[in-house]
């Protein structure tokens, strides 16, 4: 049998590193695709033999980037069949809406958005061609539901999710898979290395320093919780072997389901309440 091809985005670190070592060790030939090819090193120190390793392939690819995207269309004709796509790339940005700058927005629906639909366009006619295909869209709780401090990630993934509705159902006749992946809080670097705050939330002279720094509280106190990605991973991994995916949304998470059924369940008031509450902010 012809050897399966999945390609990631975002490969080198968090959710993507670790689909592209689970992906390889069931047999796929993954073309893992990163912004810096320095940092494939991650993925080769993190693979347990030399056989899985060879089931990767390394490729330069900054999903924002034009000629970047021209590049990968080249290796993308290439290929006899692409079986499985995977838009990971991605990153958070924070801070307040009335201080963060509008490029700020623009810059973080250039990689969560835009850069997605950049990649899966290339993608699309060989799925289409070939009938078959998976195209998996790593979304998050956030793309459900609003936190403050937050909205540029939020809203890009709010964008994502429409989108991936859209696509499942362009695709659905010509045999195509497309399902969103929504994480809760998970140990990745998107809350780390992946993250960029507003600077001026953060300064004294904000009127919303305090109201952050609440918020990054919160969000340190819940460290101790977070769950293991390699659960995303294995989750991943279970939809791009599947033939037919029939949901299109695949919540994940401590506590994520229950979130869910809670939003969906009380009314607007009860729920800002309930939420401000949690994270100890005044009404």
């Amino acid at each position: 049998m012809t050897e399966r091809v999945a390609v990631v985005t975002g490969a080198s670190s968090g959710f993507g590193l670790l689909v592209t070592v689970e992906l390889a060790k069931k047999g796929f030939h993954v073309y893992a695709t990163m912004r810096n090819l320095q940092k494939s090193h991650c993925i080769s120190e993190a693979v347990p033999n030399e056989e899985v390793l060879n089931n990767i392939t390394f490729f330069p690819l900054d999903v924002t980037k034009e000629d970047s995207i021209a590049s990968f269309q080249n290796l993308v004709g290439s290929l006899d069949r692409i079986d499985v796509l995977v838009n990971n790339a991605g990153f958070a940005a924070g801070g307040f809406c009335e201080e963060i700058d509008v490029n700020d927005y623009r810059d973080q629906f250039e990689t969560n958005v835009f850069g997605v639909m950049a990649v899966t366009q290339v993608v699309l006619p060989v799925m289409r061609t070939r009938q078959q295909g998976t195209i998996i869209n790593m979304s998050s709780i956030s793309g459900r539901i609003g936190f403050p401090g937050l909205s540029p990630y939020v809203s890009s993934k709010h964008a994502l999710e429409g989108y991936s509705e859209s696509l499942r159902l362009e695709m659905k006749p010509f045999g195509v898979n497309v399902a969103l992946v929504e994480p809760g809080s998970y140990k990745t670097n998107i809350w780390s290395t992946g993250r960029k705050v507003s600077e001026r939330s953060l300064q004294s002279s904000s009127p919303y320093q305090a109201y952050m720094k609440q918020l990054e509280k919160q969000l340190s106190t819940g460290e101790k919780d977070l769950g293991n990605p390699l659960d995303v991973a294995n989750l991943v991994v279970a939809l791009a072997e599947k033939t037919t995916i029939y949901k299109l949304r695949h919540p994940i998470g401590k506590g994520v389901s229950m979130i869910l059924r809670l939003r969906s369940m009380l009314t607007w008031r009860s729920w800002e309440k309930a939420l401000l509450k949690k994270i100890n902010v005044r009404l």
